[in-house]
């Protein structure tokens, strides 16, 4: 959806691959470099050579898309475990 905001056509599978490809950087680079900021910073680097080449967008627009989806996984993950109430 948020490729959707930023004009780019590609569906459903692109945007898979991307959460993979992100999953997978971010094991490796934290399997290497261990837990911290210097691997968090390395790991967001990839992952924005990872959209800019499943996508075909310049650095600002993954730069951007990046930004808009980090944003709404910390409110998708602030919602669901209390959106259904307690259990």
């Amino acid at each position: 959806m948020v490729t959707k905001l930023f004009g780019e056509r590609e569906g459903i599978k692109s945007a898979f691959f991307a959460a993979i490809i992100g999953t997978i950087v971010f094991t490796i680079v934290y399997a290497l470099l261990g837990t911290g900021a210097i691997a968090g910073i390395v790991g967001g680097i990839a992952w924005l050579f990872a959209l800019r080449w499943l996508y075909h967008m310049s650095w600002l627009k993954s730069i951007a898309v990046a930004i808009v989806v980090w944003i709404a996984g910390i409110i998708i993950g602030a919602v669901i475990p209390t959106g259904i109430g307690p259990l």
